[in-house]
């Protein structure tokens, strides 16, 4: 089973409602905010809808293990860790939960009190350009395997910020 990241990119100012509802049923309720969603026929619709907003791409065990390690949060704003997972699934570690998510065998969003989003930061460098689509240069719509390019330049800005404080 493929798995996309969907991070929106801009806001929606004057917009169709069923655009904000569809961004809305996502939980991409602000720029930067990134989702895990399945490859099935009702979420490539949802994304062909909000296209104009947001950009997407296939991510794999690597990437998602790293953004639930930086960024993802309970209830309570806390952090996830392998503690948590091991208490709350049949998982030793968050690298095998996010496997076991790639693989189709354990929903996300099925762990205990997890928040559904992460919330990066803009990434490092900034988009190209907000108003264009990624085969001419821009930041929106399909981009397969790059995604996880752009979801390493938004964590890059917690591994700094992390090396700062260990100094």
């Amino acid at each position: 089973m493929m798995l996309y990241a969907v991070i929106r990119v801009k806001g929606v100012g004057k917009t169709k409602g069923d655009i904000k509802d569809t961004l809305r049923l996502l939980h991409l309720t602000r720029a930067n905010h990134c989702v895990i969603v399945p490859d099935t026929p009702s979420y490539r619709g949802m994304l062909q809808m909000v296209k104009d907003y947001v950009t997407w791409g296939e991510i794999g065990a690597e990437t998602l293990a790293k953004m639930i390690l930086i960024k993802g949060r309970i209830e309570g704003n806390r952090k996830i860790t392998d503690e948590y997972v091991r208490a709350n699934t049949k998982y030793q570690s968050i690298y095998a939960l996010a496997q076991a998510v790639i693989n189709g065998e354990f929903r996300y969003n099925e762990l205990r009190a997890v928040k559904p989003l992460f919330r990066l930061n803009p990434p490092v460098g900034g988009y190209r350009s907000v108003k264009r689509v990624v085969k001419d240069g821009g930041a929106l719509g399909y981009r397969g395997k790059e995604i996880e390019k752009l979801i390493e330049k938004m964590l890059a800005v917690d591994v700094q910020k992390k090396g700062k404080k260990e100094e």
